[in-house]
């Protein structure tokens, strides 16, 4: 039996719908979801096998021009998911410019890679527009395929998957054909806890915030996880943390219930809010969190 494994990777602007297509795709929820642009700061791999196939899915971090060292860093692990995919999916919606990114397309199109160009959100417009918008597309890619889907509502994503079973090269899996992602539960933590803090406040605040988990025990019954969240000035500590610390609880409370859920187990959670200036634009703390490898 002919087995089928290649690497599948999701590209395009914030806040398009990648991260939700990623989760559809996979099955599972590993990337976080915001109305919030720059959500995804990491490249994050979901694996889904078959019998005779194995898929390794890649969310990416929106396309952005970096303004600083941690950006820079994000739009690395975009340039190195161009490179290594056997096939791409570029993903656009219904209000985006098809103008925009024109360096990053013209790149995927000298690929000369199996690309499959998605304009999500079609529940948002109609059909003379989509038509339009698809012709647009068709002369930006022309050798792309394109298809419009509702990723939120599941709407052609099984056109999809049968797109990447049709170019999937033949190879051998990646990975054991039990795991789901390249990630640790530790990282998954930390990503949840930033998902909620992306949810909860406004302003700059998010994007001035890491979370780091510097403790992480766990039996059959309970993890004990500790962590600390990072932010830029004093001020910003303040707003996190709240009057008499309500607002910190409040991240923390909807943080371990997700954990719980993750983990599929009681969460005993604690966080501790640090200011830390430099961290978007130091190397050395930039890769203790992962973004420089």
């Amino acid at each position: 039996m002919t087995h089928k494994a290649g690497f599948v990777n999701i590209l395009g602007n914030p806040n398009v719908g990648k991260s939700t297509l990623m989760n559809k795709l996979v099955g599972e929820k590993l990337s976080i979801i915001t109305n919030k642009s720059q959500t995804t700061r990491h490249r994050i791999m979901g694996i889904v096998n078959g019998e005779d196939f194995q898929i390794v899915y890649s969310d990416t971090p929106g396309i952005i021009k970096p303004n600083y060292r941690l950006q820079k860093s994000m739009m690395h692990f975009v340039d190195t998911a161009i490179e290594d995919a056997d096939i791409i999916l570029y993903m656009t919606d219904v209000v985006e410019d098809p103008e925009k990114n024109k360096i990053s397309i013209d790149r995927i199109a000298r690929q000369k890679k199996p690309t499959l160009v998605l304009i999500n959100k079609i529940d948002q417009t109609n059909q003379i527009e989509l038509e339009s918008l698809v012709e647009k597309w068709a002369e930006k890619l022309p050798e792309a395929s394109i298809l419009p889907i509702a990723a939120k509502h599941k709407l052609h994503i099984d056109k999809v998957f049968d797109y990447i079973m049709h170019h999937l090269p033949e190879g051998d899996p990646y990975f054991p054909k039990d795991e789901l992602t390249d990630r640790s539960l530790r990282f998954f933590a930390s990503e949840i806890v930033r998902e909620k803090i992306l949810l909860y406040y406004k302003q700059e605040v998010p994007y001035s915030v890491e979370v780091e988990i510097t403790s992480y025990k766990e039996d059959k019954r309970i993890a004990h996880i500790e962590g600390n969240i990072y932010v830029s000035r004093e001020s910003q500590k303040g707003i996190l943390i709240g009057h008499q610390g309500e607002k910190l609880k409040k991240v923390g409370t909807a943080a371990r219930k997700d954990i719980e859920e993750f983990l599929g187990k009681k969460v005993f959670l604690e966080l501790f809010v640090k200011v830390d200036p430099e961290w978007r634009d130091n190397d050395k703390k930039l890769r203790k969190f992962g973004y420089i490898e």
